[in-house]
C-alpha cells in the first residue's frame, strides 16, 4: 500500500508539472550529452532542463505557479531588482540541495547562496557556469546598473554554451565571448538596450540562435529586420515581455 501511495503521488506531481508548463513555449536541443530544453516563462525569466538537472533563472512569481513546476537544482539570480530576484519564487523552487548562484547585492537581500563575481567559474551538477559583466554604458544610465555589480552568465550544459546577458547595453567585452549557441539579451530602454544595440550586440557575439528577451513594448519585428541579412544568426521570438 505505501509503494502504492508514492507511485500515485508521483504521478499527480507529474501531473500537476505537466500543467504548471502548458501555459509556456518550450524549445528542445540536442546535445551530444541529452536534449536540452529552455521553457520560456517570461521577460527575463527562463527555465532550463538537462540529464535530470533543472536550472531556474530570475525565477519572478509574477509570471508561474511555481508550486506547479520542477524544483530548481540550480537558480541563477542576475541581480537584485524585484523582477529578478523574488525571494518567495526562490523559496518555492528550493530543496536542501539546491544551489543558488547571485551576485553580493542579492545576496544581502536573500541571506543565502553562492556569490559569483564578474569572471568567475564554477561547476554545479555538471553545467559549468561563468559569471559575465552586465551593466549599462549610455550616460545617465548607470544608476539602473553600474559596471561591478551585476551579473549576466554563460552556462555550458552539454557542450552548448548559453548566454543569458541579464540587465545590460552592448558592453565592448561581448566581443570576447566565444562559441556562443544560444543568446539572451535583454531589449528594453532605457534599461537595457534598443533593437539597434541588440544588433550590434550580436554581430559581436555570433550567436547561432538569438533570443530577445525582457523586451517589453520593443518592436521585436525591427530586431529581425536589422538581422535579416546576417543569415549565420537565426532570431527566435519567444513571449519574453
Amino acid at each position: 500500500m505505501n509503494n502504492l501511495i508514492v507511485i500515485l503521488y508521483a504521478v499527480f506531481a507529474t501531473v500537476l508539472q505537466s500543467a504548471g508548463l502548458s501555459k509556456f513555449e518550450r524549445d528542445t536541443f540536442k546535445t551530444p550529452e541529452g536534449i536540452l530544453t529552455i521553457t520560456f516563462i517570461g521577460h527575463g525569466t527562463l527555465m532550463l532542463e538537462h540529464k535530470g538537472t533543472t536550472i531556474h533563472v530570475d525565477p519572478w512569481n509574477k509570471l508561474a505557479d511555481y508550486t506547479k513546476l520542477p524544483k530548481a537544482d540550480i537558480i541563477l539570480i542576475t541581480h537584485h531588482h524585484p523582477d529578478h530576484l523574488d525571494t518567495n519564487a526562490v523559496e518555492l523552487l528550493s530543496k536542501d540541495s539546491t544551489q543558488i548562484i547571485l551576485t553580493s547585492t542579492a545576496l544581502d537581500m536573500l541571506k543565502k547562496g553562492t556569490v559569483m563575481k564578474n569572471g568567475d567559474k564554477k561547476i554545479f551538477d555538471e553545467v559549468e557556469i561563468e559569471a559575465v559583466p552586465a551593466y549599462n554604458t549610455t550616460e545617465g544610465r548607470d544608476k539602473f546598473h553600474p559596471k561591478g555589480r551585476d551579473n549576466g552568465y554563460i552556462l555550458t550544459i552539454g557542450k552548448k554554451r548559453i548566454y543569458i546577458a541579464g540587465d545590460t547595453e552592448n558592453i565592448p567585452g561581448m566581443a570576447s565571448l566565444q562559441n556562443i549557441d544560444i543568446a539572451f539579451l535583454p531589449m528594453n530602454q532605457p534599461y537595457t538596450m534598443l533593437p539597434e544595440q541588440v544588433a550590434n550586440a550580436s554581430k559581436k557575439i555570433k550567436p547561432k540562435i538569438l533570443y530577445p528577451y525582457h523586451y517589453g513594448d520593443s518592436d521585436v519585428s525591427k530586431l529581425k529586420a536589422l538581422l535579416a541579412k546576417n543569415r549565420n544568426i537565426e532570431v527566435r521570438i519567444r513571449a519574453l515581455k
